[in-house]
Parts: C-alpha cells; structure tokens; sequence
C-alpha cells in the first residue's frame, strides 16, 4: 500500500479516535518538515540582525518587533486556531496557514523598510498558528499507543530543537552569500512542495464537529493575550501605555475565563489545569522558552559583534547546541520512561542552568571550549525539560480536546518566546545604555545612536574611525557584556524556579500516566 493509499484510506475511514496507523510514521515526517519550517524561521534573524540593522536602519524598539512580532502574534492566535481545526478540520487549517506563509515570507523577504517588516513578519505569525497546534494535536490523532506517541513527541522535539538551533545557521549561511531577505525568501519554494503533499498525506479530523464554536470566547483570548504582551513588552520598555494595555489584558482574559466557565461547550476546557501536571507542563514551558529564546538572541550578537564572528562563523559555533538539541528531543523519551516526570523535567531544567551560570565570568574575550559546553548542556538540558512537559500536557486530555491542549502548549511556547526576546532584550538594553560612558572624541549626538544598541554603536564606531572609533566599539562590547550578564542572572534564577516547582509539586514518578481515551 502506498502513502497516498494509506493516507486516503486514514481519511475515508473518517475522524473517529483511531485513524489507520499504517502511514502514521509518513504523516510524522510531513509534519516535522512543517514544523520545521516554522522553528527556522522563528530564529533566522538571530544571525542576520546586524546585516539587518545596516540595510534598514531599525530604531532599538522596532528592531525588538521585527524580532520578536511573530512570536506575540502567534501566541494570542494558537488557542483561536486549534479549537477551530477540531471544530472545522485540521487538515484545512494546514492548508490555509501554508498559504498564508508562504506570501507572508515574499513579503518579509522584499520589505523596503522596518515597518513594513513588521507588518510581514505579523502576517508570517498568522500563518504559523494556523499550522502549529495541528502538528501536536495530529500526532495526537495518528498515535494512539502511549509509547509510539512519545518516540514520536521526541522526534517532534528534536525537530523543533534542531529548527529554532538551525535557523540562526541557515541565517548566517544566506546572510554571508547573499542580502538578509533571502532567510525569507528560501521559504516559498519549500512551500510548494509541501503544499501538495500535505493535501494527500495529511488526514482529516474534526472531533468537535457537532459542538459549537464560541467567536465571543476566541476574540477575548486574542485581545487578551496580546494587549498582555503588548502591555508587558512597553511597560518594560518604559512606554506610557505599557501599563494600561497589560491591565486591560488582564481583565480581558478574567472575562475569558468567566465566560469559559459558563459556558457548556467551551473554548478552552479549564478543568485540563485542574491536573497538577498539565499546569506544571504548561508553566515549565512558558517560564523555560522565556528564559532560553531572550538568551539565544543575546548570545548569537554577542558571538558576532563581541566575539568578532562573522555570520557564518557565529552559526557554526553554535552547531554544538544544535546537535544537543536533537539529541536530548531523541533521548528524552527514553529518559521520561526511565526517571519518571519529576526527575526528568526537573532534571533538565537543572542541566541547562548549571550551564549557563559559568558565562557569568567572562568578559569580551574568548572561550571556544567554555562556550561550546554551555551550548551543549542547555541544548541537551532544555530539550529533555520541554519534551517531558509535552508528553504529560498531551497524554493529560481526550484525542477530542488534542487541539485545544496543543494551543494552550504552543501558546505557553509563542508567549514565552515573545516575551522573553521582549523583555532580555529589553533588560539588555536598559542595562547596555548606562554602561556605555562617553567617549573622548566623539559627539553626545553619536553616543545616543550608540547607546541605542551594540549593533548601532558599530556602524558609528566605523564612522568615526581611529582611536576614538575603536575606544567607542570596546566600550560598547564591554557593556553589552554586562546587558548579558543582566539576562543571565535573570534565565538562571527561573529556570532555577522552575525545576524547584516541577521537583515540589509533581509527584515522583510520572504523573498522570494513565491515557484518558
């Protein structure tokens, strides 16, 4: 029997609980590649935020929402989209959000200014939470047997690790060889392979066919979370809305969850968070990607513009982290069978702040082998943690709920993502500006377009030129160390208090391992 076959067969045979396995591994790889495409792109700009910078001339906060706009825009939409691929069709939704991406990324890709990136990048958000709750709440439908879902969660996993670990990579790659808008462009030829097969692979689903769906519940979520993170992100920023709009979310989303419980068919089943470990999964994930993703964007201008590396040369050093990403969503699943939840969520969490405390004592020099054992622990560490939240988050809820449990996971990662690049970013900057004193030679006018950001304060220090030029750029790298050591302190003490609330409240051994089909 062919693919084809097998995955027309799984859609005949309609959107009961058990699809046909026999393709299952087929429909597995399909959306590892979807989701892979979404990760890459979620980091592609670490590397390429220099070349960036030099082409369009961002100000500090729009190059913060050219970065990090995909992210808060997914967040709010992943609750939204899930629901409606269990109510309408997953495949469906498949389809639409691959469209959806690809004209997104020839947007992004040719965008004459900041603005308009943002805007492209937003778009691009759209797009990728209309296809990311299905990749989770698929496997969910396809893997029926406990054991087979999570190998299949690890493989999953360590897509993701190897997508967001790549991307700063395929970035620095295009970057070095051709302009910074071919990290989107390189999207849109993957896309019209994966369009097709998708439509004859992927099976259809619609478990909650016969419920209603609620527009009023899923447009305060939206409005909700996003006037939270709009409203986190510029109180940090110290813009005068920042907290008006985080008290608005806050309300908005208390309305939502009023209304959810009144209602009989709600948007979100907020008796999922009464399982002790489900909303520690869900916790971990937030309060973990917050910490590691902020950091990643640090680490990846501290190798090119401390460091000295060019954009290729900065993705190389960290492949180590890469490969330790695969390796950990490989071996997580083994290790969650072995340990149980506690010890390897915690455990993991655990790995990856030991790893990152010894940065902590470096300064502008270089540490080739300190750096890529960093790189390897957190890549291992974060990857062991993440898989074992995702495994008790899905195996927590009914195959009729999957795609609701996938969003509220995705959207745990989304705001974490988007609120970490955010708010490190924002903390780097607020430390990085003080730090950079003035320069003998250079104007007061320069040093505010320096103290805006380290990768400003280059383009300015090669302006300048000579002494003065060179004793500006050393001052800038010594105090964006310091904006690093700022967001190092802050990602080691919640994944710290992460792993202490994952070891104090899951039980030992693994929790809720009983599949409630």
């Amino acid at each position: 029997m062919t693919i084809v076959e097998t995955a027309a067969g799984a859609e005949r045979a309609g959107t009961g609980p058990h699809p046909l396995r026999t393709g299952r591994w087929s429909v597995l790889v399909l959306l590892c590649l979807s989701l892979l495409l979404i990760a890459v792109d979620a980091t592609v700009l670490h590397i390429a935020v220099p070349a960036l910078t030099a082409a369009l001339e961002p100000g500090s906060v729009q190059l913060l929402w050219i970065i990090d706009v995909y992210s808060l825009v997914v967040a709010p939409l992943l609750l939204t989209f899930g629901t409606l691929g269990d109510r309408y069709g997953r495949k469906r939704l498949v389809l639409l959000g691959y469209l959806v991406f690809g004209l997104a990324s020839a947007a992004a890709a040719l965008a004459p200014t900041p603005t308009a990136l943002i805007a492209a990048r937003a778009l691009l958000g759209v797009g990728g939470a209309m296809i990311m709750p299905a990749t989770l709440s698929i496997i969910r439908q396809v893997f029926t047997d406990r054991r087979e879902r999570a190998i299949a969660l690890g493989v999953w996993s360590a897509v993701a690790a190897a997508g967001a670990a790549l991307g700063p990579m395929l970035g620095g790659l295009l970057v070095e060889h051709f302009w910074w808008g071919v990290v989107f462009l390189i999207n849109v030829p993957i896309l019209l392979v994966l369009l097709p097969a998708a439509a004859r692979i992927l099976p259809e689903s619609r478990e909650r066919a016969g419920h209603p769906w609620d527009g009023p519940s899923a447009l305060l979520s939206v409005l909700g979370i996003l006037a939270f993170a709009f409203g986190l992100k510029e109180a940090g920023s110290g813009h005068p809305a920042g907290l008006a709009a985080f008290a608005c979310g806050a309300g908005l989303l208390a309305w939502f969850v009023r209304r959810q419980r009144r209602l009989a068919f709600p948007l979100l089943d907020l008796g999922l968070f009464r399982s002790r470990a489900f909303s520690t999964g869900v916790a971990a994930v937030l309060l973990t990607v917050f910490a590691l993703v902020g950091l990643q964007l640090m680490l990846a201008q501290y190798l090119q513009l401390v460091l000295g590396d060019g954009p290729l040369g900065a993705a190389v050093r960290m492949l180590p982290l890469m490969a330790a990403s695969v390796a950990g969503g490989l071996a997580g699943a083994h290790l969650l069978r072995r340990f149980g939840l506690r010890a390897t969520m915690g455990g993991g969490l655990a790995l990856t702040a030991a790893s990152l405390a010894p940065t902590l004592c470096w300064g502008t020099e270089p540490h080739p082998l300190g750096l890529t054992l960093c790189f390897v622990g957190i890549g291992f560490g974060i990857q062991v943690a993440l898989l074992a939240a995702s495994d008790t988050i899905m195996s927590s809820v009914p195959e009729s709920r999957a795609g609701g449990a996938a969003a509220v996971e995705e959207t745990a990662y989304e705001l974490g993502a988007g609120l970490g690049v955010a708010v490190l970013g924002t903390i780097t900057t607020a430390v990085y500006a003080p730090s950079l004193p003035p320069v003998a030679g250079v104007s007061e006018e320069l040093m505010t377009q320096a103290r805006q950001s380290l990768a400003a304060a280059a383009p300015v220090a090669r302006e300048i030129g000579g002494l003065p030029g060179a004793t500006l750029l050393d001052s800038a790298r010594v105090a964006f160390v310091a904006g690093l050591h700022s967001t190092i302190v802050v990602s080691v003490f919640l994944l710290g208090a992460t792993a202490a609330a994952v070891a104090l409240l899951v039980p030992r051994g693994s929790a809720d391992r009983n599949d409630p089909d």
